[in-house]
């Protein structure tokens, strides 16, 4: 057992190991990597007085050694007339000692010794290196020795030979048939001499076992052969006409079988024989019919004519063709209205095919309405003509959620307006509104287009229970919400609450708000709170660190999200070294210790509270290092060492830590440690 080494070997990835022995100071523990020695604080820093870092991982399989070094040529402790002697000082002076002792058993332990139990001596599985050529007979010998003097060239090739042959040992193994075959050699050289016909008979193996296999029918064709009338020559002799009908069956093999299997269909055909002789009869009317109405996937595209018919199974619509092309046979919507939604990519224009929920898009050329993020879009934004996809003029940015709603069309015969007894009338189909009809009074929800002062003959119209004075015109229009921002606007994972500021949140009820990554994925808040009609608190728990946008929408569906992804789900950095003691160092040593942290971005360290005089934080890597140049007398304590770990989105954790510094006073203060 080693007193004072520690043995590891490196993976490639950890950095940290244990020094499991006692020592004096720093500068007596060796640390090599494959034999060569490593500098401190260049290449290592020690963690604490128990661990040491390496700057790089040492590398897959090599052999990380930790090895003391008591000091062997000056005492530690110097021993003066006078001078006062405590428990420290003759415990430095006994551990240095100590510890010389167990370094010497260790370097005894791992050289030759005689074996406790055989009395020889013991290489303990260690290759024996630089031994000289033996002179007397009970000498060593080397491998080289073995065989550049004791064996010849021709000794070598011999071995060489014997070792290349991998079935030297199944020939030896089975002695007994190689002796059989030595008693029969009359025999072997015989088949050796008919080589050609056994290897015939090699190569047609399988025919040769299919024979024996199928012997009782062999004997059975000839037995045939032999009969007056031959079934065997019978075939043959079909097979050797010009035209054989054996030939021509196998020929149509396939399609024989297929009227096989068939068979039932092939006796109702020929049950039917009227009928199939009329279709056949009036074959071409049977064709008209079938180039007139088809049904298929996609819209014909040859022997079209104005009229044609065909069951679009895609869109599941019948559709006509008109001198334009195809079109739809009734209203492409199924009632009054229907709805899709999609997701975008990004700089997407082009909106087709299947929707969120798996609907087709498919409307009445010109009648939908479009939708991005809840604001309707204007006819110069999108192209609403091909009746199977929507195209917008900007292309839309990934995660905007596009809504379409699709109107269906028909058209209603003229009618009396006397004959409307219930229910409402367009403006466009009244001409003209006098005071008379004026008398009572038309509601905001009864006005779906617009009307003129002369209609109105300068009357007023009551909205939201107030009377307006029509002199000119009146526009009622929409009031969105907008977000001006939130307050934090980075949070944790973890249940946290973000203050949303912006106008227009209404008088009462409470907005919906939606949280959107990225990539199109929606989250929604624990609780939402209405402040006022300018301030939203919602409570959010969010598992994905990501970038998200806020979407707000009122109960009457105005809507805002904004430009930009706002709120950032990031975890705080963590400093995983324990807080406290960073160790004790002596007063002038040379010092490096880490203090070592994660986090999900740049991170930045920074310190406040006093460090000891000659040392200081590097801002990038966490580790405390230099050497100690106070001038202090007696043993002191920085205990209020604070270092903060900050990362890119300004999250920060902080730790405080303690650094002593001891003072060795034997030179000039008669052998006494303060």
């Amino acid at each position: 057992m080693a007193y004072a080494i520690d043995t590891y070997t490196g993976n490639a990835s950890t950095t940290s190991y244990s020094i499991t022995f006692p020592y004096i100071e720093q500068a007596h523990v060796i640390v090599t990597l494959d034999g060569v020695t490593k500098t401190l604080t260049t290449d290592y820093s020690f963690s604490n007085a128990s661990t040491i870092a390496f700057v790089t991982a040492p590398a897959s399989a090599a052999i990380i050694k930790f090895t003391r070094s008591t000091s062997r040529t000056s005492r530690l402790v110097d021993y003066q007339d006078g001078s006062t002697i405590t428990e420290a000082i003759l415990d430095q002076d006994g551990n240095q000692s100590f510890y010389l002792a167990q370094e010497a058993i260790d370097i005894t332990e791992g050289t030759l010794n005689l074996s406790a139990s055989t009395d020889q001596w013991d290489a303990i599985s260690k290759k024996i290196t630089n031994v000289a050529d033996p002179t007397l007979a009970q000498d060593a010998v080397s491998k080289n020795y073995l065989e550049s003097t004791w064996l010849s060239t021709s000794d070598k090739a011999n071995i060489t030979t014997l070792a290349g042959i991998s079935a030297l040992g199944t020939l030896a193994s089975n002695s007994a048939n190689v002796t059989t075959v030595a008693g029969a050699i009359t025999n072997v050289n015989t088949v050796a001499t008919a080589d050609t016909n056994v290897g015939l008979v090699a190569t047609n193996i399988a025919s040769v076992n299919t024979v024996a296999t199928n012997i009782v029918k062999v004997v059975a064709v000839a037995d045939d052969l032999a009969e007056a009338v031959s079934e065997v020559i019978t075939v043959a002799d079909d097979l050797n006409e010009a035209t054989s009908e054996i030939d021509t069956v196998a020929t149509n093999i396939a399609n024989v079988n297929t009227v096989g299997t068939a068979i039932a269909n092939v006796n109702l055909v020929g049950g039917s024989i009227t009928n199939v002789n009329t279709v056949a009869t009036n074959i071409a009317s049977v064709n008209n019919f079938a180039d007139q109405y088809r049904i298929a996937s996609s819209a014909p595209v040859s022997s079209l004519d104005v009229g044609d018919l065909y069951f679009d199974t895609t869109a599941n619509e019948l559709k006509v063709y008109k001198s334009s092309g195809w079109a739809a046979a009734g209203s492409t919507v199924n009632g009054t209205s229907a709805r899709y939604n999609y997701t975008a990519t990004a700089a997407q224009t082009t909106f087709t095919g299947s929707d969120t929920a798996g609907n087709t898009l498919a409307y009445d050329a010109g009648f939908a309405d479009v939708y991005l993020n809840g604001v309707r879009l204007s006819a110069a934004d999108i192209t609403i003509t091909s009746g199977t996809s929507v195209v917008l003029a900007t292309g839309a940015a990934v995660g905007d959620i596009l809504d379409i709603v699709a109107y269906g069309t028909f058209s209603v015969a003229s009618i009396a307006a006397s004959a409307i007894t219930s229910g409402t009338i367009g403006v466009d189909r009244i001409p003209s509104i006098t005071n008379a009809k004026l008398a009572g009074s038309i509601t905001e929800d009864k006005l779906s287009g617009s009307i003129s002062n002369a209609k109105l003959s300068n009357s007023a119209i009551t909205i939201n229970g107030s009377a307006v004075s029509l002199g000119g015109s009146v526009t009622v229009g929409e009031t969105k919400p907008t977000i001006s921002s939130i307050s934090p606007s980075t949070i944790e994972n973890t249940a946290s609450n973000v203050v949303i500021t912006g106008t227009n949140f209404g008088s009462s009820g409470v907005p919906n708000v939606e949280i959107i990554n990225s990539n199109g994925v929606i989250s929604y808040p624990n609780t939402i709170t209405r402040n006022s009609a300018t301030q939203l608190t919602i409570n959010v728990t969010i598992a994905t660190d990501a970038s998200y946008f806020l979407r707000i929408e009122l109960e009457d569906g105005n809507a805002v999200r904004s430009s930009t992804a706002i709120l950032t789900v990031s975890d705080a950095p963590v400093i995983s070294t324990v807080a406290g003691s960073l160790g004790s160092f002596g007063k002038g040593e040379v010092i490096a210790v880490t203090v070592a942290g994660t986090g999900d971005a740049t991170l930045v360290w920074s310190s406040t509270g006093t460090l000891p005089t000659g040392l200081s934080l590097n801002t990038s890597t966490g580790v405390i290092s230099g050497t100690e140049s106070s001038s202090i007398t007696q043993a002191t304590t920085y205990s209020n060492i604070q270092v903060t770990l900050t990362d890119g989105q300004s999250q920060a954790t902080t730790k405080t830590f303690s650094i002593t510094i001891t003072v060795y006073t034997g030179s000039t203060g008669g052998g006494q440690f303060n």
